[in-house]
């Protein structure tokens, strides 16, 4: 589609994977894959050329294929162009793509972007992740949450077993979704407060389940309650490995047992539990407002590797 000299289209397949890479970001060397596996499509690539010379370019992704985009999780502009140029190109771009992408009267997927965890230090990074933001926030979207990008690496100490929790196996999906409809009570989580603006606690939690942690392949068996010496549960930690990495992908506290520091101990059996299959990393990731949990793993040896920042429409 021209305008002018301008050229938006999407990409048509896998043979111009390198002319969309020529905008550097972390997740360029992923696309092979993530094209193969359906988790992208060349209908969901688009980019803005100028001649040869890309410009913009955006993509969504899906968990799965066969799904409808999950997640606007690549938006770059060329940050060589004067900074209105490049911004008015970039809203050229993303209003083209999401009225060819987007079906009429659908909520547009969220937005992810990863950047750099002292990116507001920097001018040119923090002028880079500002510009997209404005051009997002011009066509409509607001940021929900800033959050923190997480890492466990080999060799770090792993905390040994307090003995105040015991720790067993979810027994079945029903009690782990009880637990989660508890845990929302008092979120510091944006995302489950966005979620509990449209539903109970008992439709967040079980969409989250179906929705998330019921995909994960790994073993059900890592997942894990942990209970006081009666038997009461005190918290759930899920270990698990998604497409990319092994992760920590949810842990939670009853409202009744916060504020005495399991959290800690909920991470640690976590992180031994993944440790244990000689794992090169685990990921994690919590929002930055949410003190209480990144304190946890800070205190746990993670390490703050990137920042991630999601807009949303309404």
């Amino acid at each position: 589609m021209p305008q002018n000299d301008l050229i938006m289209r999407p990409i048509t397949g896998r043979e111009e994977l390198d002319l969309f890479n020529r905008l550097p970001y972390v997740l360029n060397d992923e696309l092979a894959e993530d094209f193969d596996l359906g988790r992208r499509r060349p209908e969901w690539m688009w980019v803005a050329l100028r001649g040869d010379r890309l410009v913009a370019r955006l993509a969504w992704w899906t968990r799965r294929a066969g799904e409808p985009p999950f997640m606007l999780d690549m938006f770059d502009l060329d940050d060589d162009l004067p900074g209105s140029e490049r911004r008015d190109l970039g809203a050229r771009l993303l209003e083209t793509a999401m009225a060819a992408v987007v079906p009429e009267g659908a909520r547009p997927a969220e937005y992810s972007r990863f950047i750099p965890p002292t990116w507001r230090d920097d001018e040119a990074t923090r002028r880079a992740v500002e510009d997209r933001m404005a051009v997002l926030e011009g066509c409509g979207a607001r940021l929900l949450v800033e959050r923190l990008r997480l890492e466990w690496r080999p060799g770090t100490p792993i905390p040994e077993p307090s003995g105040r929790l015991r720790f067993r196996p979810v027994a079945d999906p029903e009690e782990l979704v009880e637990l989660m409809t508890l845990v929302l009570d008092g979120t510091l989580d944006a995302h489950s407060h966005a979620d509990l603006a449209q539903m109970t606690p008992a439709q967040a939690a079980r969409a989250q389940y179906d929705d998330e942690l019921a995909r994960y392949k790994s073993p059900r068996e890592w997942w894990r309650i942990a209970t006081t010496h009666d038997g009461d549960p005190v918290g759930f930690v899920i270990p698990a490995r998604n497409s990319y990495n092994p992760i920590i992908a949810y842990i939670g506290v009853l409202p009744a047992y916060r504020g005495n520091g399991h959290i800690g101990d909920l991470l640690a059996e976590g992180t031994r539990i993944l440790a244990a299959q000689d794992v090169p990393r685990i990921r994690a990731s919590t929002d930055v407002g949410n003190v209480p949990m990144a304190r946890a793993f800070q205190r746990a040896g993670y390490v703050n590797f990137q920042r991630e920042i999601n807009m949303t429409w309404s």
